[in-house]
């Protein structure tokens, strides 16, 4: 008699019984009709926050690898819009690693809720696409881009530094003597030959006292409005993307000059019979002399320069509870920009549209250009964003201390300020695009 052989045994189950397993085929199309059917409904019945949790992490895949998704029509602004949920959108780069300032560095000094890195900004109208590193080198093979400008210019330049870090390795060419100081950076990514500076010009024009001495009070700034802030000035034939930030210094007051003769004042009630001159004019009259500065540029290349607007604080109160403690953005017409802040918007419109005229009247054409980075409303929607009591390591290690200062001014790098560059990439890349037409 044969072995009998238990594995080799065949038994036939009819059909409908337990037994009985559905083809192959037949499972392909049931699991994709079922994920089509599951689509179909995000798309058409789900809200607006479940489609972008979604979809986000794969538009803004195709976004990073082959810059077409977000083809946007001509008339796109992406100064108007909203803060929609996207998580692990702002997850780009570990900024210990890209050396960020360290009161900025919000995740190494211990901040634990880190939702605010899981939105991303929606224009009005079309899409702003991922920051895409690659792209941005390539684009600006063999340039200097620089920024000038206050601590948000210094906000912005880092975080750019490490969204390219993300792609290629960059070289630390000088930096301050001081390792506290932050005064003029300069980067260099071999790979491409682009070079990225940062120059400390909170007024742009010269200036001295607590401009460049912290230990002064606030209001201790002396800037001749005569001439520019030397530094950046010097180096201005070399740039080829120049992007101005300034704003928060000039609120703060100075006594302005031309040349030994003092022409006027703001926030110095002490000082009578003299002109007060405010915030306004000292703005309007250093970025006129900077436009001057580099129409004039002995290079005579052409340069890009862009204004960034004012960026606004979230400091609602004095202590720790009530220093910038919202988790999440702020929604569509729940925080208005103040008046002082729509001026400082308003201002940076008209100073880049007569700039272009004087362009254009002295025969420059494509010399010069000069476009306003619009940031000021998708900034005081993110409340949530900002180191607070984290501009510290471990700030809560030993209790709640009685007072501890908190930052609710500049970003968390990463953060919602990587959205400016990403809005910067977007006007170079249209830029580059006319020209080539």
């Amino acid at each position: 008699m044969g072995a009998y052989h238990p594995h080799k045994h065949k038994t036939s189950s009819p059909k409908g019984s337990p037994g009985y397993f559905v083809p192959k085929p037949v499972c392909a199309w049931l699991v994709f009709g079922f994920l089509s059917l599951a689509l179909l409904h995000i798309i058409c019945c789900s809200p607006s926050t479940n489609q972008d949790s979604v979809f986000s992490p794969l538009i803004q895949y195709l976004d990073d690898t082959y810059s077409f998704v977000s083809t946007e029509p001509k008339n796109c602004s992406y100064s108007e819009g909203k803060w929609v949920y996207a998580p692990g959108h702002a997850r780009r780069y570990n900024g210990t690693l890209c050396n960020v300032k360290e009161s900025h560095d919000c995740i190494r000094n211990g901040r634990q809720d880190t939702g605010y890195l899981d939105w991303r900004w929606q224009p009005d109208g079309c899409r702003l696409p991922a920051f895409n590193p690659r792209a941005f080198l390539s684009q600006m093979r063999g340039k200097h881009v620089a920024f000038v400008g206050d601590s948000m210019a210094r906000n912005q330049v880092q975080s750019l530094v490490c969204l390219l870090s993300s792609a290629h390795p960059y070289k630390v060419v000088y930096r301050d003597r001081n390792p506290y100081k932050y005064y003029f950076w300069r980067w260099s990514f071999p790979s491409h030959d682009v070079t990225v500076s940062f120059y400390w010009a909170p007024f742009i024009s010269r200036a001295t006292g607590k401009a460049s001495n912290d230990s002064l009070p606030q209001t201790m700034n002396y800037v001749d409005l005569d001439v520019l802030d030397d530094r950046w000035a010097n180096d201005a034939d070399t740039m080829d993307v120049v992007v101005f930030s300034i704003g928060h210094w000039l609120l703060n007051g100075a006594i302005y000059y031309n040349g030994t003769e003092m022409v006027g004042v703001h926030q110095h009630p002490e000082i009578t019979n003299t002109t007060v001159v405010g915030y306004a004019i000292p703005m309007r009259t250093a970025y006129r002399k900077a436009f001057e500065r580099l129409m004039t540029s002995a290079d005579r290349r052409p340069k890009n320069v862009v204004l960034a607007t004012f960026s606004p604080a979230h400091f609602e109160g004095n202590t720790l509870t009530t220093a910038c403690p919202r988790k999440e953005p702020y929604k569509e017409g729940e925080k208005q920009l103040r008046p002082l802040e729509e001026e400082l918007r308003t201002i940076m419109y008209e100073e880049a549209e007569a700039a272009m005229r004087k362009v254009s009247d002295n025969g420059g054409g494509g010399a010069m250009s000069v476009e306003v980075l619009d940031i000021t409303k998708l900034a005081i929607m993110r409340p949530d964003g900002h180191p607070g009591p984290y501009m510290h390591r471990d700030p809560f290690a030993n209790g709640v201390q009685e007072w501890m200062s908190a930052d609710c001014l500049h970003f968390c790098l990463p953060g919602p300020v990587d959205t400016f560059n990403e809005i910067l990439q977007q006007m170079l890349r249209k830029k580059r695009a006319v020209k080539t037409h």
